[in-house]
């Protein structure tokens, strides 16, 4: 088994999928190749990740493996990415590069993939990022000759469920009393503005402006302005005021006089949930709370949001309200 966790293929659809060269017999795996008239069988082994090795080495040693090809295609394709999309990709690399860490990218299989998704099943989202990030990588490596094919092609991705959490102001509250003075001002932003984590920690001096904070969204790129409210101006005030009422070019700022990272803000909101009892919490669920709590209100959370459709706008409203309904009278 390759992955903890996932299920063993049978003997025939293991054979197919072997690496050139590699044959399973009885159990044990052999390299097998003509030289001259005759035909060699070298032993590599019962177990398969110990004949990967030996395969590779037989065939002129490792060329830096699955980590070093993922780094390759990054450098190439970075330059293309969203900043936002980067982030993402980042996460996903560290886990895939250990993962595959014995792998060469000729050694992984269909049934390689398949053993890793089915591995992943505990978190379907991240999974499917994985294997699209994988695709792409394959995508790459199949152009440059370094493999036969793209063993992601024909994975079936992981059914995602759309979630439902609703983040309740009680809730929101008591996370907000656990976080320190930055996450406070940050909590109260991603709320009232309703805009994603990225673009709110990026928001700039010189986006306040006499009508309000103007967001051009890193993902989708459409621009907005979120009107001022008392509380987004109090909001505000509170942000300018931390470290001392220090100018900088960014509202918010670390220690490094930066722009907040993501990383280090979904720590400190992940301890401040655990202090305030709040379970199954996300940073994100600020932003459906905010875009639900505007469609109670009547006013348009799909410009807010900056979706393109009304569609898009649904998978973030978490109504809690159920319909009103009669039963017949006798």
């Amino acid at each position: 088994m390759l992955f903890p966790g996932a299920s063993r293929n049978c003997d025939r659809d293991m054979k197919k999928q072997l690496p050139k060269y590699m044959h399973l017999s009885h159990g044990t795996y052999f390299f097998v190749k003509r030289k001259g008239s005759k035909i060699v069988w070298r032993p590599l082994g019962a177990d398969f990740q110990t004949a990967l090795k030996a395969h590779s080495k037989l065939l002129g040693g490792p060329t830096g493996g699955m980590a070093k090809l993922i780094d390759r295609v990054m450098e190439h394709i970075r330059p293309r990415l969203k900043p936002s999309t980067i982030q993402q990709y980042e996460s996903v690399i560290r886990v895939l590069k250990r993962k595959l860490a014995d792998f060469e990218p000729d050694q992984v299989k269909p049934r390689t993939i398949a053993e890793l998704k089915v591995s992943m099943i505990d978190t379907p989202n991240f999974c499917n990022r994985a294997l699209s990030v994988l695709r792409v990588v394959f995508n790459h490596a199949l152009e440059w000759g370094l493999v036969e094919s793209n063993p992601v092609i024909g994975i079936m991705r992981h059914h995602e469920h759309k979630r439902s959490r609703y983040l309740s102001n009680a809730e929101r509250a008591a996370i907000r009393a656990a976080a320190g003075p930055r996450l406070k001002v940050i909590i109260d932003l991603l709320y009232l503005t309703g805009q994603r984590v990225s673009d709110v920690l990026k928001i700039r001096r010189a986006d306040l402006t006499d009508v309000g904070i103007e967001f051009q969204q890193q993902k989708t790129g459409t621009k907005l302005t979120v009107a001022w409210t008392p509380e987004l101006k109090a909001a505000v005030e509170a942000a300018k005021s931390l470290d001392g009422n220090v100018a900088a070019f960014t509202l918010l700022r670390n220690r490094r006089g930066k722009a907040p990272d993501y990383r280090s803000v979904q720590e400190q909101w992940t301890r401040a949930c655990e202090a305030a009892g709040v379970a199954d919490s996300h940073l994100h669920d600020l932003r459906a709370a905010s875009i639900t709590d505007v469609t109670r209100m009547g006013f348009d959370a799909q410009a807010l949001a900056g979706h393109s459709s009304a569609q898009m706008t649904k998978r973030y409203v978490r109504l809690r309200e159920s319909p009103v309904v009669r039963g017949p009278s006798r």
